[in-house]
């Protein structure tokens, strides 16, 4: 299980770092939560989506703690979630959507 996570985590920094654009789409169009953490990772500041859910989001030093500091964490059911790393906050950024 820890292994799949970190496997997880790794593709996903090799998919933040290869990313050449991100468009940042309007509120009709379904955004999910991964493209959410990886726009607010580049931009380095916590932001919501404005995506119509119940949205968490947070950062940390490790994506586990990005995950942890998201409102709600632990208190409803996930239904959606992405993390992605900001080179130059030097933190992990997280979105978590639930049900």
């Amino acid at each position: 299980m820890r292994l799949a996570y970190v496997m997880a985590i790794v593709a996903v920094m090799a998919g933040v770092a290869q990313a050449e654009t991100v468009v940042v789409r309007g509120p009709a169009t379904v955004v999910t939560a991964q493209d959410h953490a990886v726009v607010i990772a580049r931009r380095g500041s916590l932001i919501h989506s404005k995506c119509g859910q119940t949205e968490g989001i947070g950062s940390g030093s490790t994506p586990e703690s990005a995950r942890r500091n998201c409102c709600y964490f632990g208190k409803r059911v996930i239904v959606d979630e992405g993390v992605a790393y900001s080179v130059t906050a030097r933190k992990w950024f997280a979105v978590i959507r639930y049900r």
